[in-house]
């Protein structure tokens, strides 16, 4: 059964990897205009934590591909192997 969740309640999440690093917060979606299916989300990366720190575009966010998010409860669990180190 597929969940339904509002962005909304998305906003401030943490974000981690599969493999227990912290990547930071969740900030913002990426929506494809023409399906309306989820594309990437944007992540306010955690100062701290030096993969969010090799991750981060120009912009200072970080960009996670959204076939990369494995689970979504108390935080968004995103599988490592599916993004992009910079």
């Amino acid at each position: 059964m597929v969940k339904y969740i509002i962005a909304k309640q998305l906003v401030g999440k943490k974000v981690v990897t599969s493999d227990g690093f912290d990547l930071g917060r969740f900030i913002d979606a990426e929506i494809s205009e023409v399906s309306g299916k989820l594309i990437n989300i944007m992540i306010e990366p955690n100062l701290d934590s030096s993969l969010a720190g090799r991750m981060k575009t120009e912009d200072g966010q970080i960009k996670v591909p959204a076939n990369s998010i494995t689970a979504v409860n108390d935080y968004i669990m995103v599988d490592r192997k599916g993004i992009v180190e910079a």
